[in-house]
């Protein structure tokens, strides 16, 4: 089992910045993919950005260029660093981790951009 818990979330001004943090706890050897999925109301959940294995990450189309993903596995957390940040960037943002067979997701973490 993996426990995932976000943190960072917050209010932030269009053009501004924020830092999320996902940290991973439990049988974190066996996560295999980790990163961040988003939901905006009334739409469906989409990836933001992931690292699968050990490859770079990958980033949905919205967010390239303004958001990084990073990892520490040291302490078994990832960051997602957000800057440049837009309305539409609003939403609750989810850690998303998959192990060989399982998948884990964190409780989610409200982001909202706006004066």
């Amino acid at each position: 089992q993996v426990h995932l818990v976000e943190s960072g979330g917050g209010l932030v001004q269009p053009g501004g910045s924020l830092r999320l943090s996902c940290t991973a706890s439990g049988n974190t050897i066996s996560i295999i993919n980790i990163g961040w999925y988003r939901q905006a109301p009334g739409k469906q959940r989409e990836m933001v950005a992931l690292i699968r294995g050990s490859s770079s990450p990958i980033y949905g189309d919205s967010v390239k260029g303004r958001f990084t993903l990073t990892r520490d596995n040291a302490d078994d957390t990832v960051y997602l660093q957000m800057i440049s940040a837009k309305p539409e960037d609003t939403g609750v943002y989810y850690c998303y981790a998959r192990g060989r067979i399982d998948t884990y997701w964190g409780p989610g973490s409200q982001v909202t951009v706006s004066l």
